[in-house]
């Protein structure tokens, strides 16, 4: 595999503007999952101001998710069709808006279409990420430049649920929505400003050029494959397959985690909201951790070696889910370090599975057809999305976290078994005119 060190002659910052792309997609991940965080903050809070149940509240939080599933298989047709750049501008916006309209809610009904708007705007936010890093990295930088958006969403739980926390002991849950309008807002503006397909980038060096071409970027080819591969002709592919269930099985138990934790640490080990939320950011911070330098840099290192590619990412995807089932060992935990514990080796599992698992559709992919695996991919994710806070809400209500845990490591296990045997080595699906 060709080296992409560079030559002592172009030891600037021209060679590496790639990784200015990874900041920007890592930067807009940060600020999207602020805004899907801040719902499991507020929860107290709602249940008194909408006077909702537990169930209710788990329906509520996974709200966005219905609308960001439906949308999963059409915005990758469109981010094949426009590109990043478009669906990536207007998509940011809408989420400002969403999070703006939750702020001022004056009911239950109104804060329901905020979150199914939120959906509607984060939709895209994946699988153009994923396309987007197909075109401005080589193969074997990709899974750390995966991991920058990534780790990203891990991050916004350790930094965002205590900031978010704050704010809301002290203005009130309304201004914790305020407040993620504007960083979204903020992001509108610099995503607008600054992102570039490689094509349309005048800055790009030939030097980082040559690097893409020969580490196997993915191509911008609009002419012989201008609409990508048909979606019946991907969505009954083994890969495809394969990389769906098992995606949507680390999604179910991330999103039990990311809207019930404080809430779980409050009434299982009665912890006061201060406290839970604080605790809540040493799990996700161990998490962007495993996520950068475990499913990110240690991938890329040691496919650079030499080691096989796909069986690096397959065993790191396996054992990373392994770890992730360690979620059950929560069930037995009778004090916040034992609880931590446990959920730190089931999200730090997870976090570092988690560019693997992202990056596959750029590894799959036909030519031009990244955002629709991608969006295949992601529709099953978002199922799971929308069911494990309404499960783990029944849960819940019932004080029965156990329950809960143990349905997220069933889950766990049916994904590994699809990595395994639908995945399996991860070829390049064959143009639908190549295939036999």
């Amino acid at each position: 595999m060709t080296s992409t060190s560079t030559p002592p002659s172009q030891s600037t910052a021209a060679p590496h503007r790639r990784w200015r792309i990874a900041f920007l997609l890592g930067f807009g991940v940060l600020i999207d999952f602020f805004d899907r965080v801040n719902i499991s903050v507020a929860h107290n809070a709602l249940l008194h101001d909408f006077h909702i149940t537990e169930l209710t509240f788990g329906v509520l939080a996974s709200a966005y998710a219905w609308t960001y599933a439906v949308l999963q298989v059409p915005i990758g047709v469109l981010l094949d069709r426009f590109g990043v750049k478009v669906i990536g501008r207007i998509s940011s916006l809408l989420w400002s808006l969403a999070s703006f309209l939750g702020a001022i809610a004056p009911g239950i009904g109104t804060f329901f279409a905020a979150r199914l708007l939120l959906g509607v705007g984060e939709a895209s936010v994946f699988p153009a990420n994923s396309k987007a890093t197909g075109y401005w990295f080589p193969e074997n930088e990709r899974s750390f430049a995966t991991s920058f958006f990534d780790a990203a969403a891990k991050l916004a739980s350790a930094i965002g649920v205590p900031i978010l926390g704050l704010v809301l002991l002290r203005y009130g849950w309304r201004w914790t929505f305020a407040f993620t309008g504007f960083v979204s807002l903020a992001f509108f503006l610099v995503f607008w400003s600054v992102y570039r397909n490689p094509s349309q980038d005048p800055h790009l060096s030939a030097e980082e050029k040559r690097i893409l071409r020969e580490g196997n970027a993915q191509p911008e080819d609009l002419t012989r494959t201008k609409h990508g591969a048909p979606l019946l002709y991907l969505m009954r592919q083994r890969g495809v397959i394969g990389s769906s269930i098992g995606f949507a099985a680390y999604n179910y138990t991330f999103y039990l985690l990311l809207t019930w934790l404080p809430t779980y640490l409050s009434q299982s080990l009665h912890i006061n909201l201060l406290h839970s939320v604080l605790y809540t950011s040493v799990p996700w911070g161990i998490a962007t951790l495993t996520d950068l330098f475990i499913g990110g840099w240690l991938v890329d290192f040691l496919v650079h070696r030499g080691f096989t590619p796909w069986k690096v990412r397959q065993t790191v995807l396996c054992l990373g889910m392994a770890c992730g089932a360690g979620i059950f060992g929560a069930s037995y935990a009778h004090t916040a370090t034992q609880a931590l514990f446990w959920i730190s080796l089931s999200i730090g599992g997870l976090g570092a599975m988690a560019p693997v698992g992202w990056s596959i559709p750029s590894f799959i992919a036909p030519n031009e057809s990244v955002g629709r695996v991608g969006g295949i991919m992601n529709f099953l994710t978002q199922i799971a999305a929308i069911s494990a806070p309404i499960i783990t809400g029944y849960f819940a209500g019932r004080h029965n976290y156990s329950g809960a845990f143990l349905v997220a490591a069933i889950i766990l296990a049916i994904g590994i078994a699809a990595y395994l045997f639908l995945l399996g080595p991860m070829h390049v699906i064959p143009e639908p005119d190549t295939a036999q």
